[in-house]
């Protein structure tokens, strides 16, 4: 198989596994042409130095796509107004950056002819399943070189090793080695002394936190924002217009700012075990309480629960790789109809890493104060409730009967 194997498109971010694959590719594959692909999904200086890096260690050119207002507008944003959230704490930051990436590699490896697609998640991950069934959706014939899965390599440790012969230059040393993810909805730390939930992390750390401060270290004043949404969609920051990608950097900001979107978590990966990591997402936490928020004003109650029932079921697919799937494009039909009144202000105060409704309001209300009021009104007749009270509690008064019958009997 490595003869046939002349030209691989890689999966390049810079880190400290997609740095070592280069010249292990040339090596165990006859000196094959590696063409890098880095996605652009709001990484930031990330990107800084990239291509020289590619190129030094081997690779014949590096692609570097801009693909962050695609993956605000196309992939983020359609979760937020599903409501998905993985387990009901992981607002799947690096779960739904993969696709997007993955499917501009497949266009870029078939454009430049290539024999396969190479990537460097590990084999107990869910990266590779996320990078390989959009491979298969979009280039189902497309060879996949998974190195992680047939190289001798075991550990990081021995990755660093392997830079180190190789003379690859690291980020990183062996004492600060967390594993991270980052784009512009979020960063994942994991690895060292995160994978033992008995440790708390150590947010209050120098160069810990990336994206914003622990609660404690957040000033002692709230800070109000005010977010506008027209059909589910944030448009505007305290009435200032902006594109979505926008939207979530001022948010970044301002939620980093005050402790927000800090989450400690112990997941169930999709390969079977559990994991444990720390993920900074706040901007992303603030738009889905906003959005949360505003639909308990413009959804009935119908609506909201089956919305609820789906939401758990969309992360699920989000989180497993299945977004270029039919039953995830027939999902955000449904999730998109029912934004259609989804428009509104949404006023909050962030403090010390609490997010606070302070005001909700929207063209598309079901909120009626003279149906909701305590005080006397017209429109509600309390004497009805009686009637109502009688034929939704009628099961449960002739089973008390029946069975006060059978026990007497």
């Amino acid at each position: 198989m490595a003869k046939e194997i002349k030209k691989v498109v890689l999966a390049y971010s810079g880190g400290l596994d997609t740095s070592i694959i280069i010249p292990w590719l040339k090596e165990n594959y006859n000196n094959c042409e590696v063409i890098a692909v880095s996605g652009d999904v709001g990484q930031g200086t990330e990107l800084d130095g990239l291509e020289e890096k590619a190129i030094k260690t081997g690779a014949s050119k590096l692609y570097i796509e801009d693909l962050t207002d695609e993956f605000i507008d196309d992939y983020v944003f359609p979760t937020m107004k599903a409501g998905a959230v993985y387990e009901g704490k992981y607002l799947l930051g690096t779960s739904f950056a993969r696709p997007i990436i993955a499917k501009r590699i497949v266009e870029i490896a078939k454009a430049e002819g290539a024999d396969a697609i190479c990537h460097g998640c590990t084999g107990k991950g869910n990266d590779q399943v996320r990078f390989e069934l959009t491979i298969k959706a979009f280039a189902p014939d497309m060879e996949i070189i998974a190195p992680w899965r047939t190289w001798d390599i075991k550990s990081r440790d021995e990755e660093i090793d392997y830079a180190e012969a190789h003379n690859i230059p690291l980020k990183i040393n062996r004492e600060t080695n967390y594993s991270k993810d980052k784009n512009l909805w979020h960063i994942s730390h994991e690895g060292l002394d995160l994978e033992s939930p008995a440790n708390e992390p150590q947010y209050n750390k120098e160069g810990f936190l990336e994206l914003g401060v622990s609660p404690e270290q957040a000033p002692d004043v709230p800070t109000y924002v005010t977010i506008s949404f027209e059909k589910g969609i944030p448009v505007a920051i305290d009435g200032v217009k902006m594109k979505g990608s926008d939207v979530v950097r001022k948010l970044n900001e301002l939620g980093g700012a005050n402790g927000i979107g800090i989450a400690d978590i112990v997941e169930n990966r999709l390969v079977g075990m559990k994991s444990r990591g720390v993920y900074e997402t706040p901007g992303g936490t603030i738009l889905y309480y906003a959005h949360d928020a505003l639909e308990t004003l413009c959804l009935d109650k119908a609506t909201m629960r089956v919305k609820q029932q789906l939401a758990p079921i969309y992360a699920d697919m989000v989180y497993n790789g299945q977004w270029f799937t039919p039953v995830r494009e027939a999902l955000d039909a449904f999730v998109d109809k029912t934004q259609e009144t989804v428009t509104g202000e949404v006023k909050l105060k962030l403090y010390k890493g609490n997010i606070i409704t302070a005001s909700l309001t929207s063209p598309y209300t079901l909120y009626d104060e003279e149906v909701a009021t305590f005080d006397e009104d017209e429109v509600y007749d309390q004497n009805d409730s009686a009637g109502f009270i009688n034929l939704f509690g009628l099961p449960i008064k002739v089973k008390a009967k029946l069975d006060e019958k059978r026990n007497n009997g």
